[in-house]
């Protein structure tokens, strides 16, 4: 109330602690308003105090549920890929411990996207710097010695909704980078970003092979299909280019947009 009579104005937004005589303390609103005369002089004020206690306690509440189901979920994805990972092994079948190797990897690349889900304070949005450095240190655990990988991501914020998504086109690219962009190499380097240009956000993954024609490739490439198919699900398209060889999936936070121009950075 000190402040709104001082500055004559009304105070809004502000929590605040009041103590009952029994030591109990009880969080609070305020919603302190100044009084003026005919001639605009201010002559008194009005306050009220709104009680938040129960909605502090509700949202307390909230905020542990939701970690005790992103807790599960993380333990539940590991524990996922690791009876994967035991009938790769044991498979007798190669086709069979092919598809469940995949399978693997690609839960392990959905449990990093999940640890950061878990760890972000924000309910709605992640990092892009710590999801792009969880998936590529998962990642390069299963990729040969003489891959590196270099990662760079702008310090943007990205809606948790596309987390999913995102991890296994990052994941996909990456492994078609490994197998194909590293063949009769000593070694392999292999560059990964998210970066913003303008209204979209631009994921790049190159290496130092020569590249494929997506228009040749596409129906024998299940990966590749299922990094399209993830693209359109996020609202983004992807793109091939040449020499070097560059994977670049072109995405929004308002799905249905496309048509971006990485290059000169114009739609």
């Amino acid at each position: 109330m000190a402040v709104s009579l001082r500055e004559g104005r009304p105070v809004r937004g502000v929590e605040a602690i009041a103590e009952r005589p029994d030591g109990t303390r009880i969080p609070f609103i305020p919603y302190p308003t100044p009084m003026r005369d005919a001639a605009g002089e201010i002559v008194g004020g009005i306050n009220m105090l709104v009680d938040v206690s129960e909605r502090k306690q509700a949202e307390t509440q909230q905020r542990i549920l939701l970690n005790e189901l992103n807790h599960r979920v993380k333990n539940n994805m590991m524990m996922l890929k690791s009876l994967l990972s035991v009938a790769a092994r044991t498979s007798q079948n190669s086709e069979a411990r092919k598809t469940l190797d995949e399978a693997s990897k690609r839960v392990a690349t959905m449990a990093a996207a999940q640890r950061v889900l878990y760890d972000t304070p924000d309910a709605s949005n992640f990092s892009a710097p710590l999801f792009l450095g969880a998936i590529c240190e998962t990642t390069k655990q299963v990729f040969p010695a003489n891959v590196q990988l270099v990662c760079d991501a702008d310090p943007i914020q990205l809606p948790n909704d596309i987390a999913m998504p995102l991890a296994l086109i990052l994941n996909e690219l990456l492994v078609n980078a490994v197998k194909h962009g590293s063949a009769g190499k000593a070694s392999n380097i292999i560059r990964v970003g998210i970066k913003q240009h303008g209204q979209k956000q631009v994921l790049t993954v190159e290496d130092e092979g020569s590249g494929f024609d997506l228009r040749a490739v596409r129906h024998s490439s299940s990966g590749l299909r299922l990094v399209e198919g993830l693209a359109r699900q996020i609202g983004g398209i992807l793109e091939v280019e040449r020499d070097p060889s560059r994977c670049i999936v072109i995405f929004s936070q308002a799905p249905g947009e496309n048509g971006f121009d990485v290059k000169n950075g114009n739609s």
